[in-house]
């Protein structure tokens, strides 16, 4: 027999393909788990926020809906009370308008100023606070408003409430400070984690409570807790600190009738002999009438005289009434994602001071929201503070609209989002293209 007749021919060995391979082909193959559409969303979500300009756009977009929600808030919850007072309807409009547009300025520079530039800022800026906080407790300068002196006239129509910039200036100088202490390793040591800032935090302190103004000094203490806890205080000096102001607090809160009422007045159902829980009460009343899409844009009840200050520290309740449970929650959610992206620019970063100043400002703004939200759903006492960047007041509006500005630099900063918006500009978009395109040759077509 011939040899090429003996040998066997054996079939190709079947090759397998993959799974997915077999289903694509096919158009079978097994069926997705249950629940594999919600994890494909939160894969795609989480994808989402960790691209590099994410926390750029987060804090930009909600500090900007922010102040624009807010600005139509106050034109709705300020008209009654402009013509109980003689000016028009749009008196205090023009005035928050006119802050906003400052403060947008102010915002942009931040943004566009360097860490360096901001860091040289926060001594000028400190010393120019205390020598203003100064000057209102003057006789014939600063001036009274609601019982609280800490107010300069400006001229005219035009307030300034200097204890608001001292929020700021705590946040830039204690930043700095301790990234300067941060650099020469001396953190370790307690008494320079406490030496000079918690003096002079106290000074700031002193001085805003000289004019009464306890919930100003309640923010600037919370921001001296994150400084503190970023620095990576231990429990026990933490908890020190912690004890000493809680018992300052509660001697001042003791010592004054009326700080007294608003604490009683927490969860008040009734207005109380002699009105004394009028404010609170009604800021229920207000926040229950709204129902789930509320009454209609100006169409609030409340406002027209039945709730003390609709337009300032109750301007949340006039929005639970007017745009109902769904613009509340509006509200919550776009403060919610700007402090969590501060959060995220704070713990991202490289440089201690970025870290630090992103995450006072983020202290500040989040605690400042939660002790006025809390006072107007009657979960803590009122405590005077206006919503950030939604309630009326000009002085209150520059400098957390800096300190926005402040957040949108580092999130600019990062070195991925560095790189990411260098590739959008167009010149550098253009210049990049031109270098994928190969050259031919002179005789191709």
């Amino acid at each position: 027999m011939p040899a090429e007749e003996s040998v066997r021919v054996r079939p190709a060995a079947k090759v397998r393909r993959p799974a997915a391979v077999r289903a694509r082909s096919t158009g079978g193959g097994p069926r997705s788990p249950r629940g594999g559409g919600v994890r494909r969303l939160y894969e795609r979500a989480r994808r989402a926020w960790d691209r590099p300009l994410t926390a750029y756009y987060v804090i930009l977009g909600a500090g900007l809906l922010i102040t624009v929600l807010g600005l139509v808030m106050v034109y709705s919850a300020s008209m009654i009370k402009a013509l109980e007072l003689g000016k028009p309807g749009t008196y205090f409009f023009r005035k928050q308008f006119l802050a906003a547009v400052i403060g947008a300025g102010l915002m942009a520079m931040a943004a566009r100023m360097p860490v360096k530039l901001h860091r040289a800022l926060s001594y000028p800026l400190l010393l120019g606070t205390v020598f203003l906080m100064v000057l209102v407790q003057v006789p014939g300068i600063g001036m009274s408003v609601n019982g609280n002196r800490n107010w300069l006239y400006l001229g005219g129509p035009f307030q300034l409430q200097p204890s608001e910039f001292g929020k700021l200036a705590l946040v830039l100088w204690g930043a700095d400070l301790l990234a300067r202490k941060q650099d020469r390793r001396l953190l370790t040591q307690w008494k320079h984690m406490l030496v000079p800032l918690v003096p002079v935090a106290f000074m700031l302190l002193g001085l805003i409570m000289l004019g009464g103004d306890m919930g100003t000094a309640i923010i600037l203490t919370a921001i001296l807790f994150g400084l503190l806890w970023l620095a990576g205080a231990p429990t026990r000096l933490f908890a020190g600190v912690l004890a000493v102001a809680g018992l300052i607090g509660f001697l001042l809160i003791r010592t004054s009738p009326n700080r007294m009422s608003r604490l009683e007045c927490m969860g008040a159902s009734e207005p109380g002999p002699g009105g004394s829980c009028w404010q609170a009460v009604h800021g229920i009343y207000a926040l229950a009438s709204g129902g789930w899409f509320g009454s209609g844009l100006g169409a609030s009840v409340e406002k027209w005289g039945q709730l003390p200050e609709p337009h300032t520290d109750f301007i949340f309740a006039i929005t639970g009434e007017e745009l109902g449970l769904a613009g509340t929650l509006s509200v919550l959610a776009l403060f919610a994602a700007l402090g969590y992206a501060g959060i995220r620019v704070a713990g991202r970063t490289e440089d201690p001071f970025v870290r630090y100043a992103a995450g006072g400002v983020t202290t500040w703004i989040t605690a400042q929201a939660v002790i006025n939200i809390g006072a107007v759903l009657g979960l803590l006492p009122i405590a005077g503070v206006p919503l950030p960047l939604f309630s009326y007041g000009g002085s209150a509006l520059l400098p957390t609209m800096f300190a926005v500005g402040l957040l949108i630099a580092f999130a600019r900063d990062e070195p991925a989002a560095k790189a990411a918006l260098a590739v959008r500009r167009p010149g550098v978009r253009w210049k990049t293209m031109r270098r994928r395109v190969k050259k031919r040759p002179s005789g191709e077509r």
